[in-house]
């Protein structure tokens, strides 16, 4: 199982941290002695979401961080069905947002999470290399066994769109790899070590010049909702629970949709 690494946002926090160094050297030149910042975030709101979100995430984050100086956003990015299973085995996560409503529902069914909100869908598209060396145009250009195809694993939101996707073609891949999230198989693209892979349609904007995204009408057959919730927490105090809430509406807010549209994400 892949293990989520806390990803903390850094405009907000490098701002805070500039300070809090300020504040010791000034009060180490005045009185001789060191002092322990007291301007530093006294809360630590735990954020798990998929790894397609990451920018958004940051981006969103970084604001609520802005409207709550008191509080520290740790992101934690990764496949999915990772996080549900760190949540399942009692990680300490405020905050869920996953890529599809299947993983979602399996914290739904354990009594993990409150009501899940859709927030976001997307697609799935073809990423290749900038010189698209395997000449891939359409779909069907994946089945050729000398193309070097990377998915997602089937058991992640993005390999079940893309089983989705091939089964309503009518079609067989033969992948040389199955990843546990979307940004492994846009990595093996970049790094040029498929020659295509499939992934959302925001991961190949996010790539910007280091891929070529190549649309497909089959696409459609598997459209990804995004749900978000807060986590239930064993000894979660009333005002954590209130701040997870905030964020969740945050992500909601005409400026969390905004930012997520900015990068590609379509309307619930």
């Amino acid at each position: 199982m892949t293990t989520a690494l806390p990803r903390r946002t850094t405009r907000a926090t490098a701002a805070l941290a500039v300070a809090a160094s300020a504040a010791v050297v000034l009060t180490a030149c005045s009185t001789g002695t060191s002092a322990t910042p007291d301007d530093e975030p006294d809360t630590t709101l735990t954020v798990f979401a998929a790894a397609s979100l990451t920018e958004a995430f940051d981006e969103i984050a970084a604001d609520f961080e802005a409207d709550h100086p008191d509080v520290d956003v740790a992101l934690s990015l990764a496949g999915s069905s990772s996080l549900v299973a760190q949540i399942q085995q009692g990680a300490p996560a405020d905050v869920v947002a996953t890529a599809d409503t299947a993983t979602m529902d399996t914290l739904v069914a354990d009594d993990l999470v409150g009501t899940p909100q859709t927030f976001a869908t997307n697609t799935l598209e073809i990423a290749v290399p900038p010189d698209n060396p395997a000449d891939v145009t359409t779909l069907q250009d994946l089945t050729d066994p000398d193309v070097n195809v990377v998915v997602c694993a089937p058991e992640v939101p993005c390999g079940a769109a893309t089983t989705a996707v091939v089964d309503h073609a009518g079609l067989t891949l033969q992948p040389v790899s199955e990843e546990q999230s979307v940004t492994d198989v846009l990595g093996k693209v970049t790094a040029g070590e498929a020659d295509a892979g499939l992934v959302y349609v925001t991961d190949v904007a996010r790539a910007g010049d280091r891929v070529e995204g190549i649309a497909f009408d089959e696409s459609d057959a598997a459209v990804n909702t995004y749900p978000i919730a807060t986590v239930d927490r064993t000894g979660q105090n009333t005002d954590q629970a209130d701040l997870a809430q905030q964020f969740v509406d945050a992500v909601l807010s005409p400026g969390g949709q905004a930012v997520l549209a900015d990068l590609g994400f379509a309307a619930p």
